[in-house]
């Protein structure tokens, strides 16, 4: 077939491009995971200072819960974009898997293809409340209020980032 011999020559030049694309991929996605988990670690800290200073000083800081709101942020939207790369999820793939291998491939591309719809609407839903609340503050840390849309609007970059890998990979194996 026609496309067959279009594929055969791409192959040899897109493959070392999808390896080179892995490689960015995880780079990023290791970093990512770091950032989730000092986060993670920084939040641990601020509940626990917050804990002390109010219990055992009875004089509760103002900022902790908005430090620990945007740390949370962080957490989720970091350790959801790696779980994404990493396959982590949940999938309810029992169907699917008894289909042949054809629609299995689709159904691949089909579910790639809505993660990545999903994740530009994450990220240019968050870039659009990050322009309008940007005059806003938040009061206990004296920063923009865009900061709480800054955390989606990343995770959303790198889930499409990493969908886009995947799809290049299915493209060009046909792997599912």
């Amino acid at each position: 077939m026609p496309g067959d011999a279009v594929a055969a020559r791409a192959k040899p030049l897109a493959g070392p491009l999808v390896k080179a694309l892995g490689v960015l991929c995880g780079a990023v996605s290791r970093a990512a995971l770091v950032l989730a988990g000092a986060a993670l670690a920084g939040l641990g800290l601020v509940v626990i200072y917050g804990v002390v200073m109010r219990y055992a000083f009875n004089a509760a800081p103002a900022f902790v819960e908005q430090v620990a709101l945007l740390l949370v942020i962080c957490v989720a939207m970091f350790g959801a974009s790696v779980g994404v790369r990493e396959s982590g999820h949940i999938g309810l793939d029992s169907v699917v898997k008894l289909l042949p291998a054809p629609a299995r491939h689709a159904c691949a591309l089909l579910a790639q293809g809505l993660v990545l719809a999903f994740a530009l609407v994450l990220a240019f839903g968050s870039a659009a409340m990050c322009e309008s609340t940007w005059p806003n503050g938040i009061p206990t840390l004296g920063i923009s209020e865009a900061c709480r849309y800054v955390p989606p609007l990343l995770a959303g970059a790198l889930v499409s980032l990493f969908c886009v890998e995947r799809l290049l990979a299915l493209a060009l194996d046909g792997a599912d």
